[in-house]
């Protein structure tokens, strides 16, 4: 709640052609405790007025010469970039309050004045207003927070020493730039957490991150047991292997049975903790380059077909299922509910065809 000598200290513009009203007003709103009242009789000079000093509340007669109340609020929504007009009309014509308001106005007062109404709705405008531009505010401030929170994150993964597969410790020493191999046969799994993002304005940024750091930590647990290689975070996405850097031929059983895992992870985290996300993955089998980057921190990134057909898989996908590609499909067998979602047209690639794993047969894991 806003303390009444803030509402007091509020800035409010006075707008009528009739120095009388205008006095009137003054005196209204001086003698309630207001502390810093403008006014002026020419429409014309608001927008202006506000532009320069952003009112609080601009108390404004409609029926002017030269320029109505109706034509001083289109000149203000093209200051308000948020479309809220902190304006209080006066009339004395019923007709036009409800014109008014379908404007843009927030409220009105009707001539000839009364006291208390005016004191009254001037009041709870003010109220609304301050509590409105405070809200704005700290959202602001949340997503700068949250922003950077994701910004140092992405700069901490790329700085992360992650040590080196043995299979190419030793190319390391001879060639510590770049250490790159080709992998015909890979499949390639890409997470997004949908709905982190919403959390922002409600969640203080250090809580946000802790919530990324426990999801992630799980997922990494669950990709070392299905034996996946994690490849990187970017955000609140993650992307890991299976094929990668040892050959495997059950890469693609491996991926989904994972992809599967992520999803009832995330139930039990909700679960714990009240909130109601979900994860949309995708998954592609290809071609991939990867390797080993760096020279004195060392990142392992994968490349390739594979790796833009899961970024589509996911990205055209469904929160809370794990949608594959068709090379994918094709070597997921029994062990698996597929489920055919139907051809994509997708940028880039055209028109793929596309499938949701929708669960496991039997007790297969």
């Amino acid at each position: 709640m806003l303390e009444a000598s803030e509402i007091l200290k509020a800035k409010v513009l006075v707008v009528d052609d009739q120095p009388a009203n205008v006095l009137l007003l003054e005196r209204m709103l001086g003698g309630a405790g207001y502390e810093s009242i403008t006014s002026t009789l020419d429409p014309r000079a608001v927008c202006e007025l506000h532009g320069k000093n952003r009112y609080d509340l601009i108390v404004l007669d409609l029926q002017m010469p030269g320029m109505d109340g109706f034509q001083v609020m289109e000149g203000l929504k093209r200051i308000e970039q948020d479309g809220y007009l902190p304006v209080l009309v006066i009339t004395a014509q019923p007709d036009h309050k409800l014109r008014a308001l379908q404007a843009g106005a927030r409220d009105f007062i009707s001539k000839p004045f009364d006291v208390a109404e005016v004191l009254t709705r001037v009041h709870n405008m003010l109220e609304v207003r301050l509590l409105h531009v405070a809200i704005c505010r700290k959202n602001d401030e949340l997503k700068k927070l949250f922003d950077q929170v994701v910004a140092e994150r992405k700069v901490s993964e790329r700085l992360a020493l992650h040590v080196p597969p043995d299979s190419i410790a030793v190319r390391l020493q001879a060639r510590p730039d770049v250490t790159t191999d080709s992998f015909a046969d890979v499949t390639v799994l890409i997470a997004d957490i949908v709905g982190f993002t919403e959390l922002a304005p409600a969640v203080c940024p250090e809580r946000l991150a802790l919530l990324l750091e426990e999801i992630f930590a799980s997922f990494d647990g669950l990709a070392t047991e299905r034996g996946l290689k994690k490849v990187k975070t970017l955000g609140n996405s993650y992307m890991a292997a299976a094929g990668v850097p040892v050959p495997s031929g059950d890469h693609a059983a491996r991926a989904a049975h994972l992809s599967l895992d992520m999803v009832d992870a995330l139930d039990g985290f909700n679960e714990r903790s009240g909130y109601s996300l979900q994860v949309r993955v995708g998954i592609a089998t290809g071609a991939v380059v990867a390797g080993v980057i760096g020279k004195r921190m060392y990142l392992y990134d994968v490349w390739g077909d594979a790796v833009n057909t899961a970024s589509r898989m996911e990205s055209h996908g469904v929160a809370g299922r794990v949608q594959v590609s068709e090379s994918t499909r094709r070597l997921l067998g029994k062990p698996f509910l597929l489920e055919e979602r139907g051809a994509l047209e997708v940028e880039g690639k055209g028109e793929l065809k596309t499938w949701f794993v929708g669960g496991r047969n039997g007790s297969s894991d």
